[in-house]
Formats: structure tokens, C-alpha cells, sequence
């Protein structure tokens, strides 16, 4: 997918949500419990029930690694359901990646042709040859980890380069500008970290940037817009835990619906605001 049809997705839909599919086999409603295949009976009714107010889904590798072979398989029929019903949606492999660059090609041949995703997350520590990899499929993403929203993020992103005086999170914006451009590269930057994305926008104005942390970790969608969007909206707001857990019932579906609804309302005003 590129640049220009996920800004006309965004506009159609008047919305830059995101859903994160974080599928937790211990919070899926009891009534799927019989299912044959508990964790894609959930994502498959949440993805019906969000399709119509989101531009893109997450699913979070660990829920599904976590169970195993089973896990792997609720992926691949995830994923290749939201390619079948949906695909104009922009589907993202949360997996965090990055290794050496004979491990990282495998791991894009798994994302991006065994799976079809259009972009995966990828952990920028060990540098360009663990990133390029990734870049050498067209119309297909890297979404590079920049400022995180947890707790730990103080440990070693906000360290200061001696010569430069940057941050190691800037140093990673603007060193890796270098490997991609805006039409295979975002970047990850969480909602809780908000104040920061005007600076963040002086070094990237024209990247997309995938924000999670909006709804159950506290961020502030409205702050994150008003710093942060850029002449083509330029966000990809997540919200995990808030949409696909908004009820534990047989509601479960409806109310994730509703609560996707909402935030996407709330997109639309923001968007008109903007003038997109």
C-alpha cells in the first residue's frame, strides 16, 4: 500500500484509527470458548463490527506466539480474513523485529509474503543492515520504533549524544532517514509522549507515525493531533485494550463497535478542523 491510497482510505473513512488486535485467549467471552478456533472467532466479529471506522489493524505478535503453533495459525486466518473482507485496510505486524541482515529477510519474508502484511515494527538497535531488509518490498513498510510510551522508555531514549547533545530517540529519527523515506518508513511514537511530537515533527514532517497508547494507556488524542498531524494527516492513532475489550459479554462485538464509532467521530471533527 502506499502513501497517497492510505491518505485517500483516511479521508474516505474520515478517520486515522488503528485497532489493535491484542487477543488475549484469557479475556475472550466465554461463549467462544467452544469455538474451534477461540482467538479468530473473536478477531473475526471484532473486525466485523470495527471495519467500517478503522484504516488499519495491529494484531500484537505476542498473543498469538504465546500459544504457540495454534496462536501462529488464528494469525495467518486473521490476517488473510482482513485481506479478503477488507482489503483496503493497511494491516500492520506488530512484532518488533530487527536482527542481523540474513535473520531480518527471513523475518520479512514471513510478514510480507507468507502473511501479506503491509508493515511491521522493527526495533532500530542494531542498526541499517538490520533494517534494510525489510525496505527491499515495494509498496511495504518499516514502522521503526522511536519514543516509546512505557515506563522504561527513560532508561536509554532520552540518553544524550556527547558531540550532538540529541537524544538517542533523535539521533534515531534522523539517522534512519537515511535508510527509507516516507513511502516505506514510519515511525512509532507514543500518545503519553505527546509534548514531544512538535519536536519530533521539525525533524520528520512528512512521515506517518503509528501512536498507540490512546484510550486505556491514558493519551490524549486531541493532543496528539494538534501536535503531531500533518498535511496528510500523517497519524495512525492505535487504540488496543479500549475498542476490542469494551465488553467481556456476547456484546463483546456491538461494544467494540460503538467504541470505535466514537473515537472515529471524534476523528471526523478533527480532520474537518484540519481541513483534510
Amino acid at each position: 500500500m502506499n502513501i497517497n491510497f492510505l491518505f485517500e482510505q483516511i479521508k474516505l473513512k474520515r478517520s486515522f484509527l488503528c485497532v489493535g488486535l491484542d487477543t488475549d485467549i484469557k479475556k475472550i467471552p466465554e461463549h467462544l470458548a467452544t469455538s474451534s478456533d477461540p482467538v479468530f472467532a473473536f478477531n473475526k466479529d471484532i473486525i466485523d463490527a470495527t471495519a467500517a471506522y478503522t484504516v488499519a489493524y495491529k494484531p500484537n505478535l505476542a498473543f498469538y506466539e504465546s500459544l504457540g503453533a495454534k496462536g501462529w495459525q488464528s494469525l495467518e486466518k486473521t490476517a488473510a480474513y482482513i485481506r479478503e473482507k477488507h482489503p483496503e485496510i493497511f494491516l500492520i505486524a506488530d512484532a518488533k523485529r530487527g536482527d542481523i541482515g540474513n535473520t531480518s529477510s527471513l523475518y520479512a519474508r514471513a510478514f510480507f509474503e507468507t502473511l501479506d502484511f503491509d508493515a511491521v515494527t522493527v526495533a532500530p538497535y542494531m542498526g541499517e543492515d538490520s533494517v534494510k531488509p525489510f525496505m527491499t518490498y515495494p509498496e511495504k513498510w518499516v514502522i521503526l520504533l522511536a519514543l516509546t510510551s512505557n515506563k522504561g522508555a527513560a532508561d536509554f531514549q532520552y540518553l544524550k549524544d556527547e558531540d550532538s547533545g540529541d537524544p538517542l530517540f533523535e539521533t534515531v529519527l534522523k539517522t534512519s532517514q537515511n535508510w527509507g523515506s516516507i513511502e516505506n518508513m514510519m515511525y512509532v511514537v507514543g500518545a503519553t509522549k505527546a509534548e514531544k511530537l512538535k519536536e519530533i515533527r521539525k525533524i520528520i514532517p512528512d512521515h506517518f507515525l503509528l501512536v498507540p497508547g490512546v484510550g486505556a494507556q491514558g493519551g490524549s488524542l486531541q493532543e496528539v493531533a494538534r501536535n503531531g498531524m500533518n498535511s496528510k494527516c500523517g497519524l495512525l492513532v492505535n487504540s488496543s485494550r479500549g475498542i476490542i475489550y469494551a465488553s467481556a459479554g456476547e456484546d463483546f462485538a456491538k461494544k467494540a463497535g460503538e467504541a470505535a464509532k466514537e473515537v472515529q467521530q471524534e476523528m471526523k471533527d478533527i480532520l474537518e478542523e484540519a481541513g483534510l
